[in-house]
C-alpha cells in the first residue's frame, strides 16, 4: 500500500512505487469548498514549497493549491480540465491534481500522518 501524508493546507500526498508523489486535496477540503466548477492545473516545471501552483473554483469560493514540497511537477491530471467535479466525486483517487518528483524525498516524512491530520481537522471542527 502506498504511504499517504497530509499538509495543514488540506492537501494529501501519496508516495507511489515509482518514487513520484501524487498530490490532491482532502475530502475535508473539498467538502468545505462545495461543488468544484473549475480547476487550473500547474505547468510542468520546478517549484518551491509554498509556491501557488494551481487554482480551484467552487460554488462557494476560489482557492489556491500550493506546492507542498520543493520539486518538479512532472504530470497533471488533464481529466480535471473537462471534469472538475472529479475533485468532489473522488478526491483521493480520480480527483488528483499533479504528480511531482521531490527535490528532497526526506521532506515527505516530515508531513502530517493520518492521525495528526485527523487531530488537525477535529481541532478545526
Amino acid at each position: 500500500m502506498s504511504e499517504v501524508r497530509f499538509t495543514v493546507e488540506h492537501e494529501w500526498l501519496r508516495l507511489e512505487a515509482d518514487g513520484l508523489i501524487t498530490v490532491g486535496i482532502t475530502t475535508y477540503a473539498q467538502e468545505a469548498l462545495g461543488d468544484v466548477v473549475f480547476v487550473q492545473l500547474p505547468e510542468p516545471g520546478t517549484y518551491g514549497a509554498g509556491q501557488e501552483v494551481a487554482t480551484l473554483e467552487s460554488v462557494k469560493a476560489a482557492s489556491n493549491i500550493t506546492m507542498p514540497l520543493d520539486g518538479e511537477v512532472v504530470e497533471v491530471n488533464a481529466a480535471l480540465e473537462s471534469s472538475p467535479e472529479l475533485v468532489n466525486d473522488d478526491a483521493l483517487n480520480g480527483g488528483w491534481f499533479f504528480r511531482m518528483r521531490p527535490s528532497d524525498a526526506g521532506q515527505f516524512g516530515e508531513l502530517l500522518d493520518a492521525a495528526a491530520y485527523l487531530n488537525l481537522t477535529q481541532a478545526n471542527a
